[in-house]
């Protein structure tokens, strides 16, 4: 498997930024670490071996972008306005930095779904319903789709924007609506065992039927843990 590793200093986030790359050609595959995780967490934890033959037989290009949670909400020293901030420009960096790194490094043409897992979920999908033009669907495992989840009782707009479950129901722009159902790579999944929370995807899932977007919803039984053997 090709893999190479680079990094520049973020505009958006004004520090540098690392990012992995595996593969040598396919869609693109873009994943947002868990929590306070780093863009090697899914080669650590062998995510990248389990998808290793679609990788090499050049189904799909993997790209792993660095988390900045630790400074933003799951940093308790921090003011919560900074830390609403602080998302914000991350969001910034994937649109802005991320996707044309992407692009240049496969083509214009090619489609990027966006991946993660327990937090990374929450970004994975909260990216793509704000810019479904740059982004052509999520995979979003084992996560919370509320972002007061993690904001210890503080509200804002832009937790409000960055929230799914608050946003998504009042979402009335046709055209941005119409981009989003377009999409046939929209998958919620999540185990029902230990420290999981199958109810966040079931009310996200619940949101997406009252707009008329077609998803997946996948609910894995209690034997699936919130850990990365599921």
């Amino acid at each position: 498997m090709q893999r190479y590793l680079a990094s520049w200093y973020s505009p958006a986030l004004n520090r540098d930024m690392p990012i992995a790359a595996y593969g040598h050609y396919g869609f693109a595959l873009l994943l947002v670490p868990t929590a306070a995780a780093d863009y090697l967490e899914y080669e650590r934890f062998q995510l990248l071996d389990s998808i290793a033959p679609l990788v090499e037989g050049g189904k799909v290009k993997v790209f792993s972008v660095n988390s900045i949670n630790n400074e933003s909400w799951l940093n308790d020293n921090l003011d919560p306005r900074y830390k609403a901030l602080r998302h914000q420009q991350f969001n910034e960096y994937i649109f802005n930095e991320v996707i044309p790194f992407i692009k240049t490094n496969t083509s214009g043409e090619t489609k990027i779904i966006i991946s993660g897992a327990s937090f990374g979920a929450l970004h994975a999908a909260n990216l793509f319903f704000k810019r479904p033009d740059l982004l052509d669907g999520f995979i979003a495992m084992s996560g919370v789709y509320d972002l007061t989840e993690y904001t210890r009782g503080y509200f804002d707009m832009d937790v409000y924007f960055n929230s799914p479950c608050h946003y998504l129901p009042n979402l009335n722009d046709n055209q941005l609506l119409d981009r989003i159902r377009k999409s046939t790579h929209l998958h919620i999944l999540t185990g029902s065992g230990d420290y999981e929370d199958p109810e966040g995807s079931r009310r996200l899932s619940g949101v997406l039927n009252q707009k008329g977007i077609y998803h997946e919803l996948d609910i894995w039984g209690a034997d699936m843990p919130h850990d990365w053997t599921t």
